[in-house]
């Protein structure tokens, strides 16, 4: 009887879901209740994490819980620590939800509500869940082994070195962008950055009492973790108000970038239990306490969402970024929906810290489950805004200009009628001095947490505090995908150089460890730092790269899988990656390939191409006689040069993957040959 109701639930939620879903798609009035998202996301996540992922943890990858996993195998104490799975749940959240599901749907919203939600939703569960969850499997029959590492066992070495270069290249630009972002962020901020420093010590003193005076004690640590983390973020209001104190923990944009790099090194070399485990499982609790909050906020208020359903810019021409919904939404979204960078902290980090095989489905999969909410609720935070808003935050200075009455007159012309005294009454709101072309993600973000709470209180007042209380948030919210890339950057290096010189491949030497960390971090806080003291030059030269090598990347660790299932002789359990890998390589290599196509006379592919970009940018050149424009002409023609090339590059690597997994798969399917052998490390039971 009691199964029966279970059954039948789980059928009312999957009629509610699709009824929910389809109010979303067919709905034609101006604006729609949020709450049909919220049930329609709450039922497709649940059906996913319950039904699909025990469908693959058991039926196509086999979990084995008797099996030892490497953190148990080799439990060194530093980096290979068996780990309760609600702290290495907290850690590879927090290491996997940086930047990206906060910025990309936000900015996806400039083609509509629907197009973002049917991908975030229907390519999570069936792609981006599915990713994290079976590259980490991989890793951990592998020895903890990282992505260009298995692809080199399982591919050849050929093949797994060059891929090897590509993927520490994704990498360092990755890591360098999330950074960027916590620059900006706590730039002049003494609340955010003390805050964001009392997380270390705090962390360090988790650390040590799980470790040494009540191990195993998850919830006494966490309550003590909480309770600190609470009174940090309520004394950094206070030592914002006070002049002395603000004036202490107050920096410039290029202090900060080497005090991230220092903390990035130190992060990575210490014990993995000391610092980045502890503090990356006390963001969770910042980051799910948020989006808890947040979604029962969006459940209380119910607020409309104001963006339309489908905008006039789905043909590629919006202001806030160039390309068609096909495939330059996709590529937008990203971290939202699917993420390659994901694949390098399930074969990096996380690995070393499961404790037993099944803990893998509620990391992997779930973590991104988690992800995908935070994806959903940026969205919301964007759609609920008025659409003239909405543009004049995200619309760059080029578009809209910088007078308010110029923006609101430009974005009404667009069709979103909106008043200078609207947006004037926002930035006073929130205690701004503009709000006009802040570009990035994050204010929208703020603006649309604030205006929930403001809903709630029904007080403006409180606005100013939730906004600069959010871009806190954010900034804490992206460090520890830093934190975590760059430890798993360092195996990288470590695995690469141990081909060239064995003894700095020994990830127990702490001399390697060291000597591949600064490596690293010199790798990504050169283009850190050069961002900050010019900006034009550093990682923003690299940053139209992002969306692009992130899919890629993604696509790659999905045709690594499909390999390893295919040796396996799980054919038909393969498609659960075989079938992402082709929609996301399809969707990246197209988009690739309108990155590095000539100029032609449709001016959204013009603006989309780097090459397009340098041929206009050389007519205008030899037009150009000022001299400090035409430095600034050249500046672009090579920024777009540099990218142009990496694109190519990347699309070469990614090709490279694809051509002999195609063929492996194709011998071990039709002719039963595998080679090279299956690398899977050998039995050894549990103790």
């Amino acid at each position: 009887m009691q199964k029966s109701l279970v059954s039948l639930a789980w059928v009312f939620a999957a009629i509610l879901g699709a009824i929910c879903l389809g109010v979303l798609a067919l709905h034609k009035g101006e604006s729609i209740n949020t709450l049909w998202l919220v049930v329609a996301s709450a039922c497709i996540y649940s059906i996913g994490y319950r039904f699909y992922s025990h469908f693959i943890a058991y039926k196509v990858l086999k979990l084995d819980d008797s099996r030892a996993t490497p953190a148990c195998i080799r439990n060194d104490g530093k980096d290979f620590v068996p780990t309760d799975k609600a702290i290495t749940f907290g850690h590879h959240f927090a290491a996997i939800a940086g930047a990206g599901p906060l910025v990309g749907p936000i900015l996806a919203a400039q083609m509509g509500y629907l197009p973002s939600i049917l991908w975030i939703l229907i390519g999570s569960v069936l792609g981006g869940c599915v990713h994290d969850f079976v590259v980490l499997f991989a890793s951990i029959r592998r020895d903890g082994k990282s992505l260009g590492e298995m692809i080199k066992l399982e591919m050849g070495k050929f093949v797994g070195m060059i891929a090897s270069l590509g993927i520490l290249g994704i990498m360092l630009i990755i890591i360098a962008i999330l950074a960027m972002v916590v620059v900006k962020a706590l730039a002049h901020s003494p609340w955010g950055f003390f805050t964001i420093a009392m997380t270390i010590p705090i962390a360090i003193l988790m650390g040590l009492y799980m470790r040494f005076f009540r191990p195993h004690k998850i919830l006494e640590v966490s309550v003590i973790g909480f309770i600190l983390l609470i009174i940090a973020i309520y004394a950094g209001k206070y030592v914002s108000l006070d002049p002395k104190l603000a004036s202490i923990f107050t920096f410039e944009a290029g202090s900060l970038a080497w005090m991230i790099m220092g903390y990035g090194f130190v992060a990575s070399i210490l014990p993995v239990w000391f610092l980045l485990a502890p503090r990356d499982y006390l963001s969770t609790f910042l980051k799910i306490g948020v989006i808890g909050v947040l979604v029962v906020a969006i459940i209380f208020v119910a607020p409309p969402l104001q963006i339309p359903k489908i905008t006039p810019f789905v043909d590629g021409s919006g202001p806030v970024f160039a390309g068609s919904v096909f495939p330059f939404l996709f590529i937008t979204v990203a971290c939202g929906t699917i993420s390659g960078f994901h694949a390098l902290i399930s074969s990096g980090t996380t690995p070393k810290m499961l404790a037993k095989e099944s803990d893998a489905r509620l990391v992997g999969y779930g973590s991104m489950v988690m992800e995908s909410v935070v994806a959903l609720m940026a969205l919301v935070c964007a759609g609920i805004l008025h659409p003239g808003l909405y543009f004049a935050i995200n619309s760059p200075e080029v578009s809209i200009g910088k007078d308010i009455a110029d923006a609101a007159s430009v974005i009404s012309s667009w069709g979103f009628n909106i008043s200078a005294e609207e947006i004037r009454e926002m930035t006073k709101n929130i205690g701004e001095s503009s709000i006009l072309s802040r570009t990035g993600g994050a204010p929208t973000f703020a603006i649309g947490l604030a205006m929930i709470v403001y809903h709630i209180l029904g007080d403006p007042s409180v606005m100013a505090f939730w906004y600069h209380f959010a871009i806190l948030f954010e900034a804490l919210f992206i460090l520890t995908a830093v934190d975590a890339g760059t430890r798993t950057a360092r195996f990288m290096i470590q695995d690469l150089l141990g081909n060239v010189y064995k003894p700095l491949g020994n990830l127990s030497s702490y001399k390697a460890g060291i000597f591949a960390t600064l490596l690293c971090v010199v790798g990504w806080g050169y283009f850190l730092y050069q961002g900050t003291i010019d900006p034009k030059g550093g990682i923003y030269t690299l940053w139209p790269l992002f969306g692009v090598s992130n899919q890629m990347l993604a696509g790659m660790a999905l045709l690594l899988v499909t390999v390893v299932l295919f040796k396996m002789g799980r054919f038909k359990g393969a498609m659960i990656s075989a079938l992402p890998a082709v929609l996301i390589l399809a969707i990246t290599f197209y988009s690739g390939i309108l990155k590095v196509m000539p100029k032609g006379n449709d001016s959204v592919l013009n603006n989309v191409s780097h090459v397009a970009q340098m041929q206009i940018i050389k007519e205008k050149i030899a037009l150009t006689t000022d001299e400090k424009a035409l430095k600034t002409l050249q500046k672009s023609f090579f920024n777009h040069a540099i990218d142009a090339i990496l694109c190519v590059f990347f699309m070469l690597v990614a090709l490279l993957v694809l051509i002999v997994s195609v063929r492996i798969c194709s011998n071990a399917y039709f002719k039963n040959q595998i080679y090279p052998p299956l690398a899977e490390t050998p039995y050894i039971k549990a103790a």
